[in-house]
Protein backbone atom coordinates (compact mmCIF):
# COMPACT_ATOMS: atom_id res chain seq x y z
CA UNK A 1 0.00 0.00 0.00
CA UNK A 2 2.89 2.29 0.93
CA UNK A 3 4.54 1.74 -2.46
CA UNK A 4 1.26 2.26 -4.25
CA UNK A 5 0.81 5.61 -2.49
CA UNK A 6 4.36 6.64 -3.40
CA UNK A 7 3.73 5.64 -6.98
CA UNK A 8 0.57 7.73 -7.08
CA UNK A 9 2.45 10.73 -5.69
CA UNK A 10 5.20 10.35 -8.28
CA UNK A 11 2.62 10.04 -11.06
CA UNK A 12 0.79 13.12 -9.81
CA UNK A 13 4.03 15.10 -9.62
CA UNK A 14 4.93 14.05 -13.15
CA UNK A 15 1.52 15.14 -14.44
CA UNK A 16 1.81 18.51 -12.70
CA UNK A 17 5.32 19.12 -14.06
CA UNK A 18 4.28 18.07 -17.56
CA UNK A 19 1.31 20.40 -17.37
CA UNK A 20 3.55 23.29 -16.38
CA UNK A 21 5.92 22.71 -19.29
CA UNK A 22 3.13 22.13 -21.78
CA UNK A 23 1.14 25.18 -20.74
CA UNK A 24 -0.48 26.67 -23.82
CA UNK A 25 0.91 29.98 -25.00
CA UNK A 26 -1.43 32.87 -25.66
CA UNK A 27 -1.96 33.17 -29.40
CA UNK A 28 -2.43 36.75 -30.57
CA UNK A 29 -3.44 37.56 -34.14
CA UNK A 30 -2.92 41.10 -35.45
CA UNK A 31 -5.65 41.65 -38.07
CA UNK A 32 -5.46 44.62 -40.41
CA UNK A 33 -4.14 46.32 -43.53
CA UNK A 34 -0.70 47.29 -44.85
CA UNK A 35 0.24 48.94 -41.55
CA UNK A 36 -0.19 45.59 -39.82
CA UNK A 37 1.45 43.76 -42.73
CA UNK A 38 4.55 45.94 -42.33
CA UNK A 39 4.32 45.45 -38.57
CA UNK A 40 5.40 41.82 -38.99
CA UNK A 41 8.54 42.78 -40.94
CA UNK A 42 11.92 43.53 -39.32
CA UNK A 43 11.58 46.75 -37.34
CA UNK A 44 7.78 46.57 -37.42
CA UNK A 45 5.64 46.91 -34.32
CA UNK A 46 4.82 43.18 -34.09
CA UNK A 47 8.52 42.33 -34.31
CA UNK A 48 9.25 44.96 -31.66
CA UNK A 49 6.60 43.43 -29.38
CA UNK A 50 8.21 40.01 -29.85
CA UNK A 51 11.62 41.49 -28.98
CA UNK A 52 10.20 43.13 -25.86
CA UNK A 53 8.60 39.86 -24.73
CA UNK A 54 11.95 38.14 -25.28
CA UNK A 55 13.76 40.73 -23.18
CA UNK A 56 11.23 40.22 -20.38
CA UNK A 57 11.84 36.48 -20.50
CA UNK A 58 8.22 35.66 -21.35
CA UNK A 59 8.38 35.14 -25.11
CA UNK A 60 7.46 31.46 -24.71
CA UNK A 61 4.14 32.52 -23.19
CA UNK A 62 2.98 34.18 -26.42
CA UNK A 63 2.56 33.35 -30.08
CA UNK A 64 2.29 36.40 -32.32
CA UNK A 65 0.83 36.18 -35.83
CA UNK A 66 0.53 39.06 -38.28
CA UNK A 67 -2.45 38.89 -40.64
CA UNK A 68 -2.27 42.24 -42.42
CA UNK A 69 -2.85 42.72 -46.15
CA UNK A 70 -2.15 45.97 -47.97
CA UNK A 71 -5.20 47.87 -49.20
CA UNK A 72 -7.63 46.03 -46.95
CA UNK A 73 -10.79 47.70 -45.73
CA UNK A 74 -13.19 46.45 -43.09
CA UNK A 75 -15.17 44.26 -45.52
CA UNK A 76 -11.93 42.59 -46.66
CA UNK A 77 -11.30 41.60 -43.06
CA UNK A 78 -14.81 40.22 -42.82
CA UNK A 79 -14.37 38.15 -45.99
CA UNK A 80 -11.06 36.58 -44.96
CA UNK A 81 -11.76 36.26 -41.25
CA UNK A 82 -12.64 32.57 -41.41
CA UNK A 83 -9.43 31.42 -43.09
CA UNK A 84 -6.96 33.96 -41.75
CA UNK A 85 -8.14 34.27 -38.16
CA UNK A 86 -10.70 31.72 -36.96
CA UNK A 87 -8.84 28.78 -38.50
CA UNK A 88 -5.87 29.62 -36.26
CA UNK A 89 -7.89 29.42 -33.01
CA UNK A 90 -6.41 32.58 -31.47
CA UNK A 91 -6.95 33.67 -27.89
CA UNK A 92 -6.72 37.39 -28.68
CA UNK A 93 -7.29 39.34 -31.90
CA UNK A 94 -6.06 42.91 -32.35
CA UNK A 95 -8.15 44.64 -35.03
CA UNK A 96 -6.62 47.71 -36.65
CA UNK A 97 -8.57 48.87 -39.68
CA UNK A 98 -10.15 52.04 -41.04
CA UNK A 99 -7.44 54.05 -42.77
CA UNK A 100 -8.19 52.65 -46.24
CA UNK A 101 -11.95 52.91 -45.64
CA UNK A 102 -11.37 56.67 -45.36
CA UNK A 103 -8.24 57.25 -47.46
CA UNK A 104 -9.39 55.38 -50.56
CA UNK A 105 -12.39 57.68 -50.95
CA UNK A 106 -9.98 60.37 -52.07
CA UNK A 107 -7.07 58.27 -53.28
CA UNK A 108 -8.98 55.81 -55.49
CA UNK A 109 -12.56 57.00 -55.50
CA UNK A 110 -13.56 54.02 -53.35
CA UNK A 111 -13.77 53.57 -49.59
CA UNK A 112 -16.46 52.54 -47.15
CA UNK A 113 -19.42 54.65 -46.03
CA UNK A 114 -19.68 55.06 -42.24
CA UNK A 115 -22.84 52.95 -41.88
CA UNK A 116 -21.33 50.07 -43.85
CA UNK A 117 -18.07 50.40 -41.94
CA UNK A 118 -19.99 50.00 -38.69
CA UNK A 119 -22.08 47.05 -39.94
CA UNK A 120 -19.09 45.05 -41.19
CA UNK A 121 -17.14 45.84 -38.02
CA UNK A 122 -20.03 44.63 -35.85
CA UNK A 123 -20.24 41.42 -37.90
CA UNK A 124 -16.52 40.79 -37.28
CA UNK A 125 -16.84 41.46 -33.56
CA UNK A 126 -19.83 39.15 -33.14
CA UNK A 127 -18.25 36.29 -35.09
CA UNK A 128 -15.03 36.44 -33.08
CA UNK A 129 -16.79 36.84 -29.75
CA UNK A 130 -18.92 33.77 -30.52
CA UNK A 131 -15.64 31.84 -30.31
CA UNK A 132 -14.77 33.46 -26.94
CA UNK A 133 -11.88 35.37 -28.50
CA UNK A 134 -10.74 38.46 -26.62
CA UNK A 135 -10.71 41.56 -28.81
CA UNK A 136 -8.61 44.69 -28.82
CA UNK A 137 -9.94 47.36 -31.17
CA UNK A 138 -7.68 50.14 -32.48
CA UNK A 139 -8.83 53.43 -33.92
CA UNK A 140 -7.21 54.43 -37.26
CA UNK A 141 -4.30 56.68 -36.41
CA UNK A 142 -3.50 59.19 -39.10
CA UNK A 143 -3.74 60.23 -42.74
CA UNK A 144 -1.40 63.19 -42.57
CA UNK A 145 0.40 64.26 -39.41
CA UNK A 146 -0.49 67.94 -39.14
CA UNK A 147 -1.46 68.48 -35.52
CA UNK A 148 -3.97 71.31 -36.12
CA UNK A 149 -6.59 69.08 -37.83
CA UNK A 150 -5.97 70.55 -41.29
CA UNK A 151 -5.16 67.23 -42.96
CA UNK A 152 -7.63 66.54 -45.78
CA UNK A 153 -9.23 63.45 -44.20
CA UNK A 154 -9.19 64.54 -40.55
CA UNK A 155 -12.95 65.00 -40.36
CA UNK A 156 -13.76 61.53 -41.70
CA UNK A 157 -10.95 59.91 -39.72
CA UNK A 158 -12.33 61.40 -36.51
CA UNK A 159 -15.81 60.11 -37.39
CA UNK A 160 -14.61 56.55 -38.11
CA UNK A 161 -12.47 56.59 -34.97
CA UNK A 162 -15.54 57.47 -32.92
CA UNK A 163 -17.37 54.51 -34.46
CA UNK A 164 -14.59 52.22 -33.23
CA UNK A 165 -14.66 53.79 -29.77
CA UNK A 166 -18.42 53.29 -29.55
CA UNK A 167 -18.17 49.67 -30.71
CA UNK A 168 -15.50 48.93 -28.12
CA UNK A 169 -17.81 50.28 -25.44
CA UNK A 170 -20.97 48.60 -26.74
CA UNK A 171 -19.35 45.17 -27.16
CA UNK A 172 -17.06 45.38 -24.11
CA UNK A 173 -13.82 45.19 -26.07
CA UNK A 174 -10.46 46.63 -25.08
CA UNK A 175 -9.59 49.83 -26.94
CA UNK A 176 -6.32 51.40 -28.04
CA UNK A 177 -7.17 54.89 -29.24
CA UNK A 178 -4.33 55.48 -31.69
CA UNK A 179 -6.15 58.47 -33.14
CA UNK A 180 -5.84 60.24 -29.80
CA UNK A 181 -2.42 58.80 -28.98
CA UNK A 182 -0.93 59.96 -32.29
CA UNK A 183 -2.54 63.40 -32.06
CA UNK A 184 -1.19 63.95 -28.54
CA UNK A 185 2.26 62.86 -29.69
CA UNK A 186 2.12 65.24 -32.67
CA UNK A 187 1.14 68.16 -30.43
CA UNK A 188 4.33 67.63 -28.42
CA UNK A 189 6.73 66.53 -31.15
CA UNK A 190 5.62 68.23 -34.37
CA UNK A 191 6.09 71.97 -33.75
CA UNK A 192 6.52 72.58 -37.48
CA UNK A 193 3.09 71.04 -38.18
CA UNK A 194 4.63 68.68 -40.78
CA UNK A 195 2.36 66.36 -42.76
CA UNK A 196 4.74 63.40 -42.42
CA UNK A 197 8.08 62.29 -41.02
CA UNK A 198 7.25 62.34 -37.31
CA UNK A 199 5.57 58.95 -36.78
CA UNK A 200 5.08 58.01 -40.44
CA UNK A 201 7.03 57.84 -43.67
CA UNK A 202 4.23 59.20 -45.83
CA UNK A 203 1.50 60.42 -43.49
CA UNK A 204 0.06 56.90 -43.12
CA UNK A 205 2.66 54.11 -42.92
CA UNK A 206 4.78 53.96 -39.79
CA UNK A 207 8.44 54.89 -39.52
CA UNK A 208 10.63 53.54 -36.71
CA UNK A 209 9.30 56.01 -34.14
CA UNK A 210 5.73 55.14 -35.10
CA UNK A 211 6.38 51.42 -34.90
CA UNK A 212 7.94 51.86 -31.47
CA UNK A 213 5.04 53.92 -30.17
CA UNK A 214 2.52 51.38 -31.45
CA UNK A 215 4.54 48.47 -30.04
CA UNK A 216 4.73 50.13 -26.61
CA UNK A 217 0.99 50.81 -26.46
CA UNK A 218 0.01 47.38 -27.75
CA UNK A 219 2.40 45.57 -25.42
CA UNK A 220 0.99 47.49 -22.48
CA UNK A 221 -2.53 46.45 -23.45
CA UNK A 222 -1.63 42.84 -24.20
CA UNK A 223 0.03 42.31 -20.85
CA UNK A 224 -2.90 44.00 -19.12
CA UNK A 225 -5.31 41.83 -21.11
CA UNK A 226 -3.99 38.57 -19.66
Amino acid sequence: MKYLFRGMLLALSFIMLTSMFMQKSTHIVFFGDSITQAGAAPGGFITKIADALQSKGIANQYQLTGEGIGGNKVYDLYLRMENDVLAQNPDVVVIWIGVNDVWHKTLLGTGTDPDKFQKFYIAIIKKLQEKNIKLILCTPATIGEKSDFTNQQDGDLNKYSQIVRDLAKDYKCKLIDFREIFHNYELKNNPGNKAEGILTKDGVHLNDAGNQLVADKMLEMLLENQ
